[in-house]
């Protein structure tokens, strides 16, 4: 194993040059390799998004709360409320916890734009330690935090986490089987619905926010251990399996396949190359976009506003149910390539705009009578997401020339990205307009 672990690294790592001056191990058998690769994969996109997902489900936490400066580190700290508009029928913070999400999501918009231009020069291996560290960074951070500000500090070390993660490990997926693509999808859904939902769970358990954060640091290391002693090395092989005859009549829809070329000459393509490309994704970019746009614009601008009280679960309460459906359904669609595949992304684009308004309208009009509704809505507007994003990258895969695909898939990955961004900025307005209203 030794041989082929260090195989693995100068592969990646000394811009995919073939290395040949070291005998190498023999090769795991076929099936060994398939499971070593889908479960690394799988893992790696859990752990590449807890982070992310966690700051989220603890956004309402993180905002409404202050820790007095004074308290012991081994005391649970009494929380601080931060100033309500009690004149409100929303119960609103005096921040939106589209903050939060902004906070949780510019760094990754920062890294995603730059990835093109010249990320590659750094080689895989710091990248993972880095994404990794930050992770850790991030719940030690919050946890400990005394304020808001620092604890926004500490969701910025989780975007970055999260944002050069996943740009690195979609590259990655590049030199493996397409299978792989499915696998990572399904780790990020996971991570999603396990971070939403054990943080819901831990702090409905009774333990304290910062307790519950301090909980998951073996997340960072599990992301580590993942890349560097579960992936194999990443040999020539043929990639298609089932979809093989899927990829031989849709690959010339992106990009042009001019000579044979492995996956990792992606980056030695020329600017104008690049344009081609990118214009190419377009058809993808766009429809993502609008998605986690619609999406998200719910998430952070509408959750917080869609307060019941008839209900005997406490407004943050409902707040952490809003993130774990949603989570739960992102998890069940992006699991579900094997099942089904969905070529035209704008159908999903459209229907959650259509969620996106019905939510507006209750926030504004107060029609629905019961907080279950919301929930069965917010589960479906999870599906929709999900499988936006599974498919993209999917069909991506599919549609690009091996010359293309490594370039290809880290340019798709702005698309979320730059949807959330929008919606961010978007719902911090919405929210201080909304909280004005009696």
């Amino acid at each position: 194993m030794g041989g082929c672990e260090g195989s693995r690294w100068r592969l990646l790592d000394s811009e995919r040059e073939e290395t040949t001056s070291e005998p190498q191990a023999p090769l795991l058998e076929p099936q060994s390799a398939h499971w070593k690769n889908a479960v690394g994969f799988w893992l790696l996109g859990l752990c590449n998004n807890f982070s992310y997902v966690v700051m989220l489900s603890a956004a309402h936490d993180i905002l409404r709360h202050e820790r007095a400066s004074g308290n012991q580190s081994h005391v649970d700290p009494s929380p601080m409320p931060i100033p309500h508009n009690s004149s409100s029928r929303f119960d609103c913070n005096s921040l939106s916890t589209a903050a939060v999400l902004l906070a949780d999501i510019l760094p990754t918009l920062i890294i995603k734009l730059l990835a093109p231009l010249g990320l590659h020069l750094l080689p895989y291996s710091p990248r993972v330690l880095v994404s990794g560290v930050c992770s850790a960074g991030s719940f030690i951070l919050v946890a400990f935090s005394h304020s808001v500000a620092i604890s926004l500090c500490g969701v910025v070390l989780a975007s970055i986490s999260s944002g050069l993660g996943e740009v690195t490990f979609l590259s990655l997926t590049a030199f493996y089987p397409r299978a792989v693509i499915s696998w990572w999808s399904s780790g990020t859904g996971g991570a999603g619905l396990l971070g939403a939902l054990s943080y819901l769970g831990l702090t409905q358990a009774g333990l304290s926010p910062q307790h519950t954060l301090l909980s998951m640091l073996g997340i960072p290391a599990l992301l580590l251990a993942s890349y560097f002693l579960l992936l194999t090395s990443p040999e020539p092989q043929d990639p298609g399996g089932e979809d093989e005859a899927e990829t031989a009549a849709r690959q010339p829809l992106i990009g042009s396949e001019t000579s044979e070329s492995k996956p990792g000459s992606s980056w030695n393509l020329s600017l104008k190359e690049r344009w081609m490309v990118f214009k190419g994704l377009l058809c993808y970019i766009v429809p993502l976009v609008l998605v986690y746009f619609a999406e998200y614009f719910i998430n952070q601008g509408l959750f917080e506003l869609l307060f019941f009280r008839n209900t005997s679960l406490s407004h943050a309460q409902q707040y952490r149910w809003y993130q774990m459906l949603y989570q739960a359904g992102v998890f069940a669609s992006r699991s579900s390539l094997r099942c089904f595949h969905i070529r035209f992304i704008w159908v999903l684009a459209l229907l959650q705009c259509l969620n996106l308004a019905f939510l507006l309208a209750d926030v504004l009009l107060t029609f629905l009578p019961s907080i279950y509704i919301v929930f069965l809505i917010i589960l479906y507007e999870g599906l929709l997401g999900g499988a936006a994003y599974v498919n993209t990258f999917h069909n991506i895969a599919l549609e690009t020339s091996d010359q293309h695909r490594e370039f290809a898939m880290a340019a798709a990955c702005i698309s979320d990205t730059l949807g959330i961004s929008l919606s961010g900025v978007l719902a911090l307005p919405l929210h201080d307009f909304l909280c004005q209203l009696p």
